[in-house]
């Protein structure tokens, strides 16, 4: 049985999901499509807005998707499987839209941690809308806004057609997460090919980090904050196994996401990994071609890293 993809849609307060996920039903794409709609608040009312082109809409009240053990979402997620294994609906997509003000951290590991939706469910990305008017002021007010950009493997620009220069935003938002790209957006119309099929989560060697020069943002603004790291030499698989595992005996509370394809000294294969905060997993991919240059490089997204630290310990590999 294939698995359900999962895209979950994040971003704060007005910058536009509804909009967007009411252009995803709407769009001719041929998927059947279901959504969790989460509400910070007791009445919802979006689903007036969105109509019925979903399969099943279900709403959540009280902002429980937020929470640390997700366990209105769980219920949710086995009520839309067993509708399905009833043969009372059908769906081959599930997008989960966040309340404004939900980290999608805990919303990650609820497909990571349960035995049922492991395995029923394929999370394929996370969706940051950032309104490109407000932006600024709320990552400086709202820390759940920069973790919001810190998960991401997408961002999408919203609000761009009536936003002054955004060159400063662009760069900060890059500083918080190097490795997911930004779109712009206008009015939710975003191309369908940017949502889905992203396999954010999977092993893969999709990793792009941003080369932009930073000449606009202090660091200090961001607690969140991006490190990428360059590493011309093979390493030995030992010495960076136990650099992992202290990273994140040290700082897993810290970390948000982190990936990387790394050169192994003796070892014809790259190495590729990726983690969720203390979820973590690493495995061997294809032979390194003749003529490609074995560089290692590897993303931390997290709150208040030691970037020095963390640098200097990977020198020493």
């Amino acid at each position: 049985m294939k698995a359900i993809s999962v895209t979950i849609l994040a971003g704060f307060l007005g910058s536009g999901k509804t909009t967007l996920l009411r252009h995803i039903l709407k769009a001719e794409h041929g998927y059947k499509i279901a959504v969790i709609e989460n509400e910070f608040g007791e009445v919802p009312i979006d689903h007036e807005l969105i109509g019925d082109r979903a399969t099943q809409i279900k709403t959540l009240s009280n902002g429980c998707i937020c929470c640390s053990r997700s366990s209105e979402l769980e219920d949710a997620l086995l009520d839309l499987l067993d509708g399905i294994d009833k043969g009372q609906i059908d769906f081959d997509r599930l997008i989960i839209e966040c309340t404004g003000m939900a980290d999608p951290g805990p919303i990650t590991q609820t497909f990571f941690s349960h035995e049922i939706l492991c395995q029923r469910f394929l999370l394929d990305g996370i969706i940051t809308l950032v309104d490109a008017m407000h932006a600024d002021q709320q990552l400086n007010r709202f820390s759940i806004a920069q973790s919001q950009v810190g998960y991401a493997d997408r961002i999408l620009l919203t609000k761009t057609d009536v936003a002054p220069e955004h060159d400063a935003l662009f760069e900060r938002l890059q500083r918080i997460n190097a490795k997911a790209p930004i779109h712009k957006v206008v009015h939710g119309e975003a191309d369908l090919s940017l949502l889905f099929d992203i396999e954010g989560f999977m092993l893969n060697d999709k990793l792009t980090v941003s080369n932009s020069v930073f000449r606009f943002i202090p660091k200090q603004q961001n607690t969140i904050q991006s490190i990428v790291i360059n590493l011309t030499h093979p390493v030995g698989l030992a010495e960076v196994s136990d650099l992992m595992e202290e990273l994140l005996l040290s700082f897993a509370d810290n970390l948000l996401r982190y990936k990387g394809i790394l050169a192994i000294k003796e070892e014809p294969r790259r190495l590729l990994f990726q983690g969720v905060q203390r979820l973590y997993s690493a495995d061997w991919d294809r032979a390194w071609h003749d003529n490609e240059e074995r560089l290692s490089v590897l993303v931390f997204i997290g709150m208040d890293l030691p970037e020095q630290k963390i640098r200097e310990k990977f020198a020493e590999l």
